[in-house]
């Protein structure tokens, strides 16, 4: 029975990278064979995305490259790390002018998954400059991942923290407002328990 394959029909790459690749991407990583390189990675995961968008990079032996994205050569991982890169820098812009904790909380939600993404396509590089280490520019695609993985983790500390703190700020300004609503309540049942016995003893001798 003929399977359908994630790669392109006119890569000419081992067949033991079709026969590894399932029907989706799965998580990133790298394969070699017979001198062929093949780095499987995710496009900026979206909130709520359920299923990664694989992109897919193939190194021949000669150093060429050819990739599934729209950029073709050897740019084309370097876009891919742009992609995220500017997905990032929206992210940073957001946080910084978040508000509430519900715009902390959005950014969370968008950044947690751009974590763990950018945290494996950095161990996929990795792997890759492993494989090929006299090929100066995957050590730059890797530190570049390095670099991302970074950014996204200080980005997802620092939305953490400031969203815990306007939480507990919240909680606080709340707790303050009903500890004046106790003592605004509090003393006029004193009032109330004072004036009351007056007011029914004028009424009963008709003072004024």
């Amino acid at each position: 029975m003929y399977k359908q394959s994630l790669l392109p029909s006119g890569w000419e790459v081992p067949e033991i990278f079709r026969d590894r690749l399932g029907e989706f991407p799965g998580r990133q990583r790298t394969m070699v064979a017979d001198g062929h390189l093949l780095v499987v990675l995710h496009a900026p995961p979206e909130p709520g995305e359920e299923r990664r968008r694989g992109r897919f990079f193939w190194r021949k032996p000669d150093g060429t490259w050819n990739s599934t994205t729209d950029v073709r050569g050897p740019v084309a991982l370097e876009s891919h790390l742009e992609d995220y890169d500017k997905v990032l820098d929206k992210l940073t812009e957001s946080e910084q002018q978040a508000q509430s904790s519900r715009d902390y909380f959005e950014v969370l939600n968008h950044v947690s998954p751009i974590v763990r993404s950018t945290r494996n396509m950095h161990s996929a590089l990795q792997e890759a400059r492993q494989s090929i280490p006299q090929d100066r520019q995957i050590i730059i695609y890797r530190d570049k991942a390095y670099a991302l993985e970074r950014q996204a983790e200080l980005l997802m500390t620092d939305a953490k923290s400031t969203l815990d703190f306007t939480i507990a700020r919240q909680a606080e300004a709340q707790a303050t407002s009903s500890r004046q609503m106790a003592m605004s309540a509090h003393r006029l049942n004193l009032l109330a328990a004072f004036f009351f016995p007056i007011a029914t003893l004028t009424a009963i001798f008709g003072v004024n």
